[in-house]
């Protein structure tokens, strides 16, 4: 996905916000992806690329399996009562004023 490219191109696709791998500390045979796209019509637009051809076939290659969750931001912002559990600073950052 890497050396290969396809992260990068997928990264550069119109609506795309975030395209990162992380390795949970506890699990070293687990890859966490973490994808943002800007609504469901860019999302879509992705799926229906010829890069999710060379998504699944990377996939096959290696016999990779999937778990996938999906999170959906709270327009509503970050609940009083769970702001003191997040430095002011983070949530400040995010456009999120007190």
């Amino acid at each position: 996905m890497l050396s290969g490219g396809v992260v990068d191109a997928i990264r550069a696709e119109a609506g795309n916000l975030q395209y990162e791998y992380f390795c949970p500390l506890e699990n070293d045979s687990t890859i966490l992806l973490i994808d943002r796209w800007a609504d469901q019509a860019a999302l879509d637009v992705h799926h229906a690329s010829p890069m999710m051809a060379r998504i699944i076939a990377l996939r096959e290659k290696y016999d990779l399996h999937m778990r996938v969750e999906r999170c959906v931001s709270d327009d509503a912002g970050i609940p009083e009562k769970d702001k003191a559990f997040i430095k002011e600073s983070t949530w400040r950052s995010l456009g999120i004023t007190a």
